[in-house]
This record gives structure tokens, C-alpha cells and sequence, in this order.
């Protein structure tokens, strides 16, 4: 009798530490390494899927691919008969933890110069593995990045996977409709993924758009102060219609803002300062028609909210706590106000300017929300590299900003999931935690749910027995079935922002 109650114990205490009864739990060493078998035990899963948290399962990963996914019901356990998967050459225990799918980050920059001045691209590539991206879709992408996608791909570097969107308007710019078809051919060939386009007229963008949809190729859209708006977009058929422009536009009653005399749009004060008066113009009425249209064409809405927070709050965008240890010097130089780069106008900025911005920010975000309501695909992208922005905390922020824009904690993950995985056209591979889905996971100590800053790298402070506890983080970013370990891959990068500093 009493080898019994020891045996059913022993049962009971591997149901409730799984790592004592299988192989040895993951340590930093097999970081970034392939292993045929990874087995994450006991955690809670959110799928992508936009439903409900679950759990504890056992996560079989076999080389790039979700094999099983198992529930654990502690019933079987006390009497003894848990079903558990076998062992794996990796085992990863997820008690406590959260465990969704890799974040998909909808419009990145593969950054390895700011301003002229190098930068290191590993850099760049660690901070988003760091943050939980395995998939980024580089919006407007070089030919170096097309050589860094094929060795993501082979693991020959540590970087999420990439889907490189070649820009439509690199030099010389098309001119005309056969220059424009002749583009995006020429895109094609070179291997891009798909395009990006910004700052065009009419009769191009319909040449463009069509020759794409003869080849079967993706569009994201820039939508500038131009010729086209969103109108256009779902007249013409953009996959994703990137930031906002174009969508309050086509809502002015006069068909356009009413911007001063001296009003010059190469002027990036000016542009900006403009941008922030922009949604009180639309009508909105004529707003909910450009919504409904958007949703009938299928034109998704990728709004990158975070890029644009510092005109808001510049205070705040200027000493974020994270950039004491990750802010890398090239970086930091990047971002001074300086009218040569791009994206760091802030010369003259004003309460006024703040104020404006702050209104601007409520319309878009109630715009948003109800685009959603109406049936629309909102996907999540962080434009980093400009404006105050890190990689990969910047997509971080963009998640607490679609919770403050009232949508639930589930929809925002859905949202940087299933749904980025869609605009991609990577549905049936990407963005979900699925048997069959490449194992592109990250398990976090924390629960997301309750506070997306569990996912930052710097995590949080609680109060646990009356003592400041520090705790939070992603413990492993897994892309493509191989695991990073994320707080040494955020060592890294601390002492490379250190060495720059000292040099």
C-alpha cells in the first residue's frame, strides 16, 4: 500500500514538474541551435486564433514543424495515468508561462547604417528575436536584404524569417505606365517578395497594381499627400494600406486639408505638423464609406501607431528607461532633430503641435476600431529605426497602443498573429500555435494578457512578500523550430550598445 500512494505521488509531483521526469530542461547553450525534437511542457497557451488562453499542454516540435499538441488533465495524473508525449532533445518548461505564436512584425526596416554611419545589422536582426519576432516583413528592402532573408532562411544568420517588399519607386522612378509594368518585373525577377510603393500618380499606380495581380505579387502602400488615396487602393486592389494617410484624405469634403500658403510637404516640420490636423478634417460619414470600402476590396490596414507617438508626447519618446542599456549610439544619433534624416523633425515642436496630435491620435483610433467592427483586417507593424523607436520594442508599444485603441488583449495578438500571417498570405504556415504550423514560438514569463510589457526585454517589477521582484521577459523565441534563447541574445546586445559607446 504504501509503495502505491508513493507511486501515485511520484506521478502527481512529474504532472506538476514535468522536467524531473523527462530529459534536461533547456539551458541557454541550446540557443540557436537545431534540435530534432523540442518538447515544451505544462504551458498555457494562446494560439493567434483570437480565442481564449488554455491550457497546460505538452508542445511537440519535430525540426520546423508543430507535431502534437497535448492537454494534460491532472484527473489522469492522480490516477495515475498521464499521457504524456516522450522526451524530447530539448525540453523547455513552460510552468507559469505563456506560450504564443512568434510575433510577426508587418512593416520592419533591416537597418545596418542610420544617417550614413554603420550599424551593425546584428544588431537590428537580435533586438527583434529578443522582443519575440520570428517573421518581419521588410517594407522597402535593399538587394543585401534579399542575401540576409536566404541565409535567415538556413539559419545561417540569427534573424526572424524575412519577406523582402522591393520599393516601386527606387531611381530612376517609373515615368509611365509601361515603365511601371516593366518594375515590377524587374522586382519580380530579382526575387522580392513582394512591393512596396509610395508617392504615385494615378495611371502608374493602376499600370502597377495590375501588372502585380498578373504575377501574383503583394503591395503595400505608402499612401503619401498625392494623386492617389485609399479610393485608389480599393479601386486598384493593395494588399495593406501602410500608417494612415490616404484614408482621412479621401473623407475631406474639398477633396483636400486645408493646409497654409506656405506649406511645403518636402518640408518634414511642416509635413508632420500638418499630419497631426489631418483626421479632425474627415468627415465621418464619408469616413465609414471608406471603410466599407476598403473591407468589400479586402485591403487590409497595417496603422503602425507607435511610429508616430513621439508627436503626442515628445517628452516621453525622448527618455524611455530601455534606451539606458539598448539604445544603440548610431541609433541615438540617428534620432536628434536633424532635417537631413528622415523622420527626426522635431525642430520648433510645440504644446500646440502636442495638443493637435493627441486629438488626432483619438479620431485614428476610433477610426480603427470601427474598421474592425465592420469586418476590416488590421495587421501590426512598428516602422523602427525612426522617430524614437527601437527594434522590436517598438512593436512591443504598437500592441499596447491597439489595447488603448479598445481592442481586447486576444484581438491584439490575433492581430500581430493570425492576421499579419494573413496579410502575407502565409495563413495556412504562419501566425498560429496549430499542429502542422511551423514552430515559430515564444514563451514568456508572464501573462501578456494582463500586461504586454511582460514582453519587453527590460521586463517588470512586482511586489512579491513585500520585496521588489524583478521578473517578465520572453525566456524563448523559437523561429522556424530552432530556439533562441532571449536573455542572453539581450546580453548581447547590451554589451555590443556598451563596446559602441566606448568606441
Amino acid at each position: 500500500m504504501k509503495i502505491l500512494r508513493f507511486i501515485s505521488a511520484l506521478l502527481v509531483l512529474c504532472f506538476l514538474f514535468p522536467a524531473a521526469l523527462f530529459a534536461q530542461t533547456a539551458i541557454p547553450s541550446a540557443s540557436g541551435k537545431r534540435h530534432k525534437r523540442i518538447v515544451i511542457r505544462n504551458s498555457t497557451v494562446v494560439d493567434g486564433s483570437g480565442k481564449p488562453a488554455a491550457g497546460p499542454f505538452d508542445i511537440v516540435v519535430e525540426n520546423d514543424l508543430v507535431t502534437q499538441i497535448v492537454s494534460i488533465d491532472p484527473v489522469a495524473a492522480k490516477e495515475g495515468k498521464p499521457k504524456r508525449p516522450a522526451a524530447g532533445d530539448l525540453e523547455i518548461d513552460a510552468s507559469g508561462k505563456y506560450v504564443l505564436p512568434g510575433l510577426i512584425n508587418l512593416h520592419g526596416h533591416t537597418h545596418d547604417e542610420r544617417g550614413g554611419k554603420p550599424q551593425p545589422v546584428e544588431y537590428c536582426m537580435k533586438m527583434w528575436l529578443a522582443c519575440g519576432i520570428t517573421t518581419v516583413r521588410d517594407a522597402w528592402a535593399s538587394k543585401k536584404v534579399l542575401a540576409w532573408r536566404d541565409q535567415s532562411a538556413i539559419n545561417g544568420i540569427a534573424s526572424p524569417r524575412i519577406f523582402a517588399y522591393g520599393g516601386f519607386t527606387d531611381a530612376p522612378s517609373p515615368t509611365n505606365p509601361e515603365a511601371a509594368r516593366e518594375r515590377v518585373r524587374e522586382l519580380k525577377q530579382a526575387g522580392y517578395d513582394g512591393i512596396k510603393l509610395y508617392t504615385v500618380d494615378r495611371d502608374i499606380m493602376q499600370a502597377m497594381m495590375d501588372e502585380a495581380k498578373k504575377l501574383g505579387t503583394r503591395v503595400a502602400h505608402h499612401v503619401g499627400v498625392e494623386e492617389t488615396n485609399a479610393w485608389d487602393d480599393i479601386k486598384f486592389g493593395t494588399t495593406s494600406i501602410e500608417h494612415w494617410y490616404g484614408i482621412p484624405d479621401a473623407a475631406i469634403e474639398s477633396g483636400r486639408q486645408n493646409f497654409p500658403a506656405g506649406y511645403n510637404y518636402n518640408n518634414e516640420v511642416d509635413r508632420f505638423r500638418y499630419a497631426g490636423r489631418l483626421w479632425r478634417e474627415a468627415n465621418w460619414e464619408r469616413l465609414m464609406k471608406v471603410l466599407d470600402g476598403m473591407v468589400e476590396a479586402g485591403v487590409a490596414w497595417n496603422p503602425t501607431l507607435d511610429i508616430y507617438e513621439a508627436s503626442r508626447d515628445l517628452q516621453r519618446a525622448q527618455t524611455n528607461p530601455a534606451f539606458a542599456e539598448y539604445l544603440h549610439p548610431v541609433l541615438e544619433e540617428y534620432f536628434k532633430p536633424n532635417p537631413a534624416n528622415h523622420g527626426s523633425y522635431f525642430i520648433g515642436w510645440t504644446s500646440t503641435d502636442e495638443t493637435f496630435w493627441k486629438e488626432n491620435y483619438r479620431i485614428w483610433m476610433k477610426a480603427l476600431f470601427e474598421f474592425e467592427k465592420r469586418g476590416g483586417v488590421i495587421g501590426v507593424g512598428e516602422d523602427a529605426g525612426f522617430i524614437y523607436q527601437m527594434y522590436g520594442f517598438g512593436l512591443i508599444r504598437e500592441l499596447e497602443l491597439h489595447q488603448e485603441a479598445g481592442f481586447h488583449p486576444l484581438k491584439v495578438i490575433q492581430h500581430t498573429t493570425s492576421n499579419n500571417a494573413m496579410i502575407l498570405g502565409e495563413e495556412s504556415r504562419l501566425g498560429r500555435v496549430r499542429v502542422g504550423f511551423k514552430a515559430d514560438l515564444i514563451v514568456v514569463n508572464g501573462n501578456p494578457l494582463e500586461n504586454f510589457k511582460v514582453l519587453y526585454p527590460t521586463g517588470i517589477e512586482v511586489i512579491r512578500d513585500g520585496k521588489v521582484v524583478k521578473t517578465g521577459g520572453i525566456e524563448w523565441t523559437i523561429k522556424d523550430g530552432i530556439p533562441f534563447h532571449a536573455p542572453t541574445l539581450a546580453a548581447e546586445i547590451r554589451d555590443m550598445v556598451i563596446k559602441a559607446r566606448q568606441r
